[in-house]
């Protein structure tokens, strides 16, 4: 079942005009698990930064469960080599792929999660005052939603399942 586990879509969401702070959002193709970081600007250098992060918390185990990185063609998405490069070994730890330019569809399971964020945080709401608690509890909500795609499992069922097999094979 899992077999295309590990491929991931990865955006930002921006806070009101004029703010710094913006959300780093990771999500899982196969299982629409999602991961969220708050950065402190929308940077190449923050992105590159929150990616490190992802990485140090997953360990070795990074390279297996991201295997892919689609992303589109915004600045802060423009140090290919950064967001390839590990920060724990030599090498790459993952492969990252650019959508083709106004093609958002092309990372369809990304921006349909970021509508669900944009429940909790409407368009135009500052992020400054956002903590990492704050979008924990977010990505719990998130990955924690019964779906109609899976029979309503969650996602994070999914991804379990899915991280398990993975990771004992």
């Amino acid at each position: 079942e899992c077999s295309t586990f590990g491929h991931w879509e990865m955006d930002c969401v921006e806070g009101k005009k004029g703010t710094k702070k913006t959300m780093l959002v990771l999500t899982e193709r196969y299982t629409r698990y999602e991961i969220i970081r708050i950065m402190k600007d929308h940077t190449a250098a923050s992105v590159v930064k929150a990616l490190n992060g992802i990485e140090r918390t997953y360990g070795a185990d990074f390279y297996k469960v991201f295997q892919s990185i689609t992303i589109d063609n915004g600045s802060e998405f423009s140090d290919r080599e950064g967001l390839e490069q590990s920060c724990r070994r030599v090498g790459n730890r993952t492969k990252i792929y650019y959508c083709h330019p106004y093609s958002a569809y092309e990372r369809g399971s990304n921006e349909n999660q970021n509508k669900m964020i944009r429940r909790h945080y409407p368009k135009g709401v500052s992020f400054e005052k956002v903590t990492p608690a704050d979008t924990r509890k977010l990505e719990q909500w998130i990955n924690h939603y019964p779906r109609g795609i899976f029979n309503f499992s969650t996602s994070a069922d999914l991804y379990e399942a899915c991280l398990n097999s993975l990771l004992s094979a």
